[in-house]
């Protein structure tokens, strides 16, 4: 987060709701819709059906044989966003039933038009990104009971059974941990504003305290997702046609662009969470990594990415602190960068477990994938071996970003 050099362009105080955020569920879509509207049920019945459509190869058929629907009933953006999420399964399905090596070169117009519409509609790409798998795919089973993973839910599914619920639903309980941490974030813009240490300093201890919720739900991903389901059944599912051997040339979008067009697969790099925190703590991650971070905000809904545009714009917490001279509020500051290095950590600890052991275990022949089925039986996907399913050179790119982050402390 660097000065700003006019004060005029900051829109301060932050209110959350400006940015389509909410005080109880943050970046989460608050409780979304489940079902569309009548004339779309076409669509929904595909849907609801997608893992055994999938694994018993007949998703591209029903696609084919699905009506051209206009979107022009659609209202809202919570039926917009639904219909995203459904269109972008379906994509993901339809491109990826056969594998990486049965992959397709157009994507038919009865789905790409909608879908391209809807994409405009929302100013999100024509892809599942992590808005929909994550922030707009969750239901409570009892509409009374709580946010918990056993009181959760998938709207929407693909292969993988409770490994792929596991994994939408531990992401999402990270998303949720993080909600204290945003609000912090305009405490802490405040504070400033205002020169009040006590606030700033309590902003501070809140976001630190976030952070390190979120380190405590992402673990949860080893008590609910099966890494050899992960690698060898969930995971192509989640990749794009940017950067990925599998698809060199992109996907053409039939109805919408004659020349194919290429969009990166779902990625956590797509969560608006960390990039806001890394803004506000004033963290520069490498030239290549902050390329690929700014490229992955164009997969954000256009609210939240102003959201982290602003939070830049705001005066430089890091410089605030340095210049205060306040002992608390640079330990307070360095909890900050200590529990987001952490939180990183963790992730890359995930990322070898579920993609590097994973994967050599799979080669090795090793894997059991129980009552599995999947387009990937047989030959476990090799494309993105050491990329992510957003395109990054993967390990190369987690340790960059976690050794930036504790460049951020500050010497005592």
């Amino acid at each position: 987060m660097e000065p700003a050099d006019g004060m005029e362009e900051t829109s301060l105080p932050l209110v959350l709701s400006r940015f389509q955020l909410s005080e109880e569920y943050g970046f989460l879509l608050p409780r979304p819709l489940t079902e569309l509207p009548a004339p779309y049920s076409p669509w929904m019945e595909i849907a609801h059906n997608l893992p055994q459509l999938i694994t018993s190869h007949q998703l591209r058929s029903r696609v084919h044989q699905m009506p051209q629907l206009s979107t022009h009933f659609l209202r809202g953006h919570e039926e917009l966003h639904l219909a995203h999420l459904v269109l972008s399964f379906i994509t993901m399905g339809y491109l990826w039933q056969e594998g990486e090596e049965g992959t397709v070169k157009v994507l038919p117009r009865n789905l790409a038009v909608p879908f391209w519409e809807v994409s405009q509609a929302l100013g999100l790409p024509p892809i599942l990104s992590h808005a929909d798998f994550v922030l707009a795919n969750w239901r409570r089973k009892n509409p009374n009971g709580p946010l918990e993973i056993e009181n959760l839910d998938a709207i929407i599914s693909l292969p993988g059974g409770e490994s792929l619920r596991g994994f939408i639903l531990v992401t999402l309980l990270v998303e949720k941990a993080a909600v204290p941490g945003i609000k912090a974030i305009i405490q802490a813009i405040s504070a400033i504003l205002q020169l009040d240490e006590d606030t700033l300093y309590k902003a501070l201890q809140e976001l630190a305290e976030a952070i390190r919720d979120m380190s405590q739900a992402l673990k949860r991903m080893h008590d609910y997702v099966d890494p050899a389901v992960f690698y060898t059944v969930i995971r192509i599912f989640l990749s794009g046609w940017k950067d990925n051997p599998a698809m060199p040339d992109g996907l053409i979008y039939e109805g919408v662009s004659e020349e194919p067009m290429a969009f990166s697969g779902g990625s956590a790099a797509q969560s608006t969470v960390l990039h806001a925190f890394d803004e506000l703590l004033g963290i520069h991650h490498s030239q290549e990594s902050t390329a690929f971070l700014h490229r992955m905000r164009d997969y954000m809904p256009p609210p939240h990415r102003s959201f982290v545009e602003e939070i830049q714009r705001a005066p430089s917490l890091k410089q605030h602190v340095l210049s205060s001279g306040s002992m608390r509020l640079r330990e307070a500051f360095n909890k900050c960068i200590s529990a987001l290095a952490d939180f990183r950590s963790h992730h890359i600890t995930i990322v070898t477990k579920y993609i590097a052991i994973a994967a050599a275990k799979a080669k090795a022949g090793w894997a059991e994938l129980g009552d599995g089925t999947g387009p990937s039986i047989g030959k476990p996907p090799s494309a993105l071996e050491t990329k992510g399913t957003g395109g990054s050179h993967i390990f190369s790119f987690l340790k960059s970003v976690r050794d930036s982050t504790r460049e951020g402390l500050m010497s005592a």
